[in-house]
């Protein structure tokens, strides 16, 4: 099987902030081999600044050329994307996809193109968290209803040749947890580590934004629904993702905690609440991509009718796929 080698590849670091630049901001800029991009808002300090930080402010998004920049709302997480755009117009072949976790001293993600531990294919929902830890912990975006449940991965695993589209790191201390987790334990938790391990197509995780690699021929997929609540947005874009990664021989791989989460204030209480739509809609959104894609189609044309299928089951509105569109003609532009 053929390796690529990232060393070799031109990598980009995506982060949005309305803060002054934090430890991780700093932190990501000091690694020579990426080129990290931070994404401002209407919130962001005037005068943000750190060296070797490429700043994309308000008013360069809004002389970009981007139909993107037009379209999305202000003060919100998915301005994030016109940080994908820039990093894809500058001939990105990686991008990395995450917010203020900081990178340890061991950050990094697997080859793409090797031989990993590989789950068994039409496992449906899974915790890939019961492979890292004892803990009874869970990623948000895993239905409700198997949040108790026992999964027993290791018996579905076996070793093969994989090809990974997306790699998710995972985060130590405070991780991407939904509020049920936090409002009834909220202990932190510190992974074990493994080997990387790669999920069967039919086998589904949701994964985040948090600590999050892509490959350039699935760069279309990393678009962020703008109309579903914050807490939601990136794990539809994981659950629409992973179908159509199958359909054109991708896996999803999950690797080990390399970032430590500090995580903000939050009302969980009002996150919970964020998170109801996903409780409701996640288990059907598989689905509903699965009877929608087709192989003969092409990735973005894929993406376009997942969302239309969304769209008739009133899991999103109208105005996401305006957006959408404008995210697909940005990058008929670049890629």
């Amino acid at each position: 099987m053929i390796r690529l080698h990232f060393t070799k590849m031109k990598k980009f670091i995506i982060i949005t902030s309305i803060f002054e630049p934090s430890v991780a901001v700093k932190k990501f800029s000091e690694l020579s081999d990426y080129k990290l991009i931070v994404v401002g808002d209407k919130k962001t300090p005037e005068n943000w600044h750190c060296d070797n930080v490429d700043y994309l402010s308000v008013v360069e998004q809004e002389k970009s050329n981007y139909e993107l920049a037009k379209v999305l709302p202000y003060n919100h997480y998915c301005r994030k994307m016109l940080g994908y755009l820039k990093a894809i117009q500058s001939g990105a072949e990686i991008i990395i996809d995450t917010d203020d976790n900081i990178p340890k001293a061991n950050w990094k993600f697997p080859e793409f193109e090797r031989e990993f531990d590989y789950i068994a294919e039409d496992k449906g929902f899974i915790n890939i968290y019961q492979l890292y830890t004892s803990q009874k912990i869970w990623a948000r975006g895993l239905p409700l209803n198997l949040i108790k449940k026992e999964f027993e991965l290791e018996k579905y695993l076996s070793k093969q040749d994989c090809k990974v589209g997306v790699w998710q790191g995972l985060a130590d201390e405070d991780p991407d947890v939904d509020a049920v987790y936090r409002l009834t334990n909220g202990a932190l938790c510190y992974f074990d580590e493994r080997d990387p391990v790669v999920l069967g197509k039919g086998t589904v995780s949701p994964f985040n934004a948090q600590n999050t690699l892509f490959r350039k021929e699935l760069f279309p997929l990393m678009y962020l629904p703008t109309y579903v609540t914050f807490r939601f947005t990136d794990i539809l874009r994981s659950l629409v993702a992973q179908p159509i990664m199958w359909s054109f021989g991708y896996r999803l791989g999950f690797s080990n905690a390399t970032v430590v989460q500090k995580r903000n204030l939050h009302d969980y209480t009002k996150d919970l609440i964020s998170e109801f739509s996903m409780y409701e809609h996640c288990e059907k959104v598989v689905g509903l991509v699965l009877n929608s894609i087709s192989r003969s189609e092409s990735l973005e044309r894929n993406l376009y009718d997942a969302y239309k299928s969304l769209l008739k089951e009133g899991i999103i509105c109208n105005e996401e796929m305006d957006t959408l569109s404008a995210w697909l003609k940005d990058l008929e532009k670049f890629l």
